[in-house]
């Protein structure tokens, strides 16, 4: 039975409206020192072929020791993602020949993953949600790497990668739009760097999506799917879901059919091009491994893993909605990353939480995306950004010197309170001297006094006035209820 599509998330052609289908599978390097089945280093960036044992460059009667550590990370991901944990898996041989492939087969989980059915609660915008399902979590061998760009007559194979533990995370068929897709990666991603289980990063290679697109009237059964490969960044993968959406539109509405295949997403063009024709499980000829006894532990195992991991990102989400009263698409922004998460909390304990989460919000992250830096990298601290919404809810400053103040504190550092006393920067509480000049601004101006009292929207100029007169310093609240009485407003 399908779902009834979401109109808003339909494509126009030319002969009526397609709805986007897209699945993904995700391929997440393993946070562990060592491989899959060696003790090889998996650290990123050494000289090629220096992290390469015997096992990784298949050399004859080497024999794979599966990594316990390897193990238990796919199980704590398995729990992140509220999945079915198989406490009996297996590892089978997916052969195929390719040179950065010495063993001509990829070790890998076919039949019996180790992790199961699970879901990813995405907030696709500020009042959207979906729900996507995860089909199975199974871990595999990464494949080395070929480099075509060294020589203008050799290729070169760099084995460092081989063997490096890979979880594939497999979604079901539940995402409607590209930027569903992008969501949908990004929570994956945040709930991955949570765990410690994977660390992210895209441009490292560390984390890939290989992207199933298909295209169908709504209603109608799923169509036939592209897969598109190794598509290594957030923005290019929601690029690529609409691309190539488009490109099966185009072909079905001119009366053409959808060849299932393998494509590459060109961001430079703007378009997938065709690999390989899509290969079935029977190509690559899946037997079970007889090198590798079948994988067992029991619910202690399980049990013991899940008592030592963190608060995740719903939960802490949930948790911030509940008792810091903030809502629900803030907390989203703040849960994003552990390390935010941890710097809101120190700003909120003890102030008023939801300012505290617009100075955040606002202020420290529009700030930080816009010079390109992490929350790691801030020159504000925590104690800072609590100490100026302290002197915010104090009423020596306000919100437009706090914003001053803000910078000063971003581009030369210091206390924020003692900024203030030696900069001269409290907002002036006293009425004598805010009356004063509202008296000069209203006996200078009375054609606006009589434009103000026909409209009193013409107030807010009158409100500027005497905060530029007071060089911004004068309490807002103050001038509003003085110029308000002193008009008849």
């Amino acid at each position: 039975m399908n779902a009834p599509a979401n109109a808003s998330k339909l494509i126009k052609g030319a002969t009526g409206d397609w709805e986007i289908v897209v699945g993904m599978e995700i391929h997440a390097q393993v946070s562990s020192h060592s491989k899959l089945f060696s003790g090889a280093s998996t650290e990123f960036g050494g000289e090629p072929n220096s992290h390469v044992s015997l096992v990784d460059a298949a050399m004859p009667g080497m024999l794979p020791v599966i990594n316990e550590e390897c193990v238990k990370q796919a199980v704590r991901t398995g729990i992140g993602l509220k999945a079915q944990i198989n406490h009996r898996s297996t590892f089978d041989r997916k052969n195929y020949f390719y040179p950065d492939l010495p063993q001509g087969y990829q070790i890998s989980q076919y039949k019996s993953p180790i992790v199961g059915e699970g879901e990813v609660i995405v907030d696709v915008t500020a009042s959207e949600q979906i729900v996507v399902g995860i089909e199975r979590l199974h871990l595999e061998q990464d494949a080395g790497k070929s480099l075509h760009d060294q020589s203008p007559t050799e290729s070169f194979v760099d084995l460092n990668r081989s063997g490096v533990a890979l979880m594939e995370i497999v979604s079901k068929p539940d995402i409607r739009s590209a930027e569903e897709a992008r969501a949908y990666v990004t929570k994956l991603r945040t709930i991955l760097r949570y765990l410690g289980t994977c660390d992210g990063n895209m441009e490292q290679g560390s984390l890939r999506a290989d992207v199933n697109v298909s295209v169908r009237r709504p209603g109608e059964p799923l169509g036939t799917r592209c897969e598109i490969k190794n598509v290594n960044s957030i923005r290019f993968i929601g690029q690529a879901v609409d691309v190539e959406a488009r490109r099966q539109i185009g072909i079905l509405e001119d009366g053409g059919k959808i060849d299932q295949e393998t494509r590459l997403f060109d961001p430079a063009r703007g378009e997938t091009r065709s690999m390989r024709s899509k290969e079935e499980a029977h190509d690559y000829r899946y037997f079970p491994d007889p090198d590798l006894l079948p994988l067992e532990f029991d619910e202690t195992f399980v049990e013991e893993l899940a008592r030592h991991l963190p608060e995740l990102p719903d939960a802490k989400k949930a948790r911030f909605m509940r008792d810091y009263g903030i809502a629900s698409y803030d907390a989203g922004v703040l849960v994003m990353e552990r390390a935010s998460a941890d710097f809101y909390e120190a700003v909120a304990k003890g102030r008023d939480a939801k300012a505290a989460a617009n100075w955040v919000i606002n202020e420290l992250f529009g700030r930080l995306n816009k010079e390109g830096l992490d929350i790691a990298s801030s020159p504000v601290g925590a104690d800072q950004l609590g100490a100026i919404v302290d002197l915010i809810s104090e009423g020596v400053i306000s919100g437009k010197i706090a914003k001053d103040l803000f910078e000063i504190v971003w581009t030369e550092g210091g206390d924020p309170r003692a900024l203030v006393e030696t900069r001269g920067m409290k907002q002036v509480t006293d009425t004598g001297a805010i009356e004063a000049a509202v008296d000069a601004i209203i006996a200078a101006n009375p054609d606006k006094v009589a434009q103000a009292q026909a409209k009193p929207t013409m107030l807010g100029w009158f409100v500027g006035q005497v905060m530029k007169e007071t060089g911004g310093k004068a309490n807002p609240q103050s001038v509003n209820e003085l110029l308000k009485r002193k008009l008849g407003i």
